[in-house]
């Protein structure tokens, strides 16, 4: 299949466009910055550069990762982002449906599921359990407003059009520090979101590939690695975190000490995977499981940390 990339050269893009060429797919990747996927220099929010390189190149599918994303907005106006996650995705989803394109994968973020209450902290049940149905959805600024009017437009056009749409919520896989946790420290808070929110680069790749090649209708998708908890641990999570985790991981603590790193005390919110896995046969292969395991030995954390990543921005 011809697949046309968005996003090709940013940290996903590069994970997936490999990816996709290794399954068979020929990758058009387009992009505001150079890449080794990039083949056409441009925005999303182009409506002609978009038709025309669906017409150009026989797209044959679409996967749209590119976007505006929350550390952009320190940078962009709101302007911005209606222009890139909404005129864009809007630009891609109309010139596949002209083309007649079977399926669309959308790359959305499970940060438009953060809602104030749920910022602040865990609700009367104790650590929010946020899936598919997780409701009502109120993001917190104009990045997750934005993906969410794109998911919204993503739903109407595959009614209207009978095109499958996969709608991919994904959990945090950037390697960059957090913009706004300092403590504690990058890798030690990465493997800590292990447990609830995180998944690798390399996963979200596989994510989308499985998406793309067994997407039916339109479905949404919580994309993170498998949490080792269950439901019933919400209140537990949300008071003595490290106390749930003990019992999964008797040694995480010797571990940890080893390395100066601490666990989370409390857990106020956790992804659930489930339906992925259900529906799309797609498993994160990385969880905290395999990161314990290879901190055991020594080895390196199986996830990328690069803490002055700066994400490919518009041309000026």
């Amino acid at each position: 299949m011809r697949v046309l990339l968005t996003g090709s050269s940013g940290w996903l893009g590069r994970h997936l466009a490999p990816l996709l060429a290794e399954a068979g797919h020929e990758v058009i990747g387009l992009d505001v910055a150079a890449g080794a996927a990039t083949r056409v220099a441009g925005s999303v929010a182009d409506r002609d550069l978009v038709f025309e390189t669906v017409a150009r190149f026989g797209i044959e599918g679409i996967v749209h990762s590119g976007a505006l994303h929350k550390p952009d907005i320190a940078r962009f106006p709101r302007q911005a982002f209606v222009d890139v996650n909404v005129t864009g995705t809007l630009n891609l989803l109309e010139a596949a449906v002209a083309a007649g394109h079977p399926r669309f994968v959308f790359t959305s973020t499970t940060s438009l599921m953060v809602r104030g209450d749920v910022r602040a902290g865990a609700g009367a049940s104790g650590a929010w359990w946020m899936d598919e149905d997780f409701a009502p959805l109120a993001p917190r600024n104009i990045y997750g407003a934005t993906k969410l009017a794109a998911e919204n437009l993503c739903r109407v056009i595959s009614a209207e059009s009978g095109m499958a749409v996969a709608i991919l919520r994904t959990g945090r896989f950037f390697p960059e520090d957090d913009d706004t946790l300092a403590v504690p420290s990058g890798p030690n808070l990465k493997a800590n979101e292990f447990l609830n929110s995180r998944l690798s680069a390399t996963d979200a790749a596989r994510a989308h590939l499985a998406a793309l090649e067994r997407i039916e209708g339109c479905e949404t998708f919580v994309i993170a690695a498998p949490p080792p908890f269950t439901r019933e641990d919400a209140l537990e999570l949300a008071s003595d975190a490290r106390a749930v985790i003990l019992r999964r991981f008797p040694d995480v603590a010797t571990v940890y000490a080893g390395l100066g790193w601490t666990l989370p005390e409390r857990i106020h919110r956790v992804y659930d995977p489930a339906k992925a896995k259900r529906v799309l046969g797609w498993r994160a292969e990385t969880d905290f499981a395999a990161i314990l395991d290879a901190l055991r030995t020594g080895a390196e954390p199986p996830f990328a940390h690069v803490p002055d990543w700066i994400s490919p921005v518009l041309n000026a």
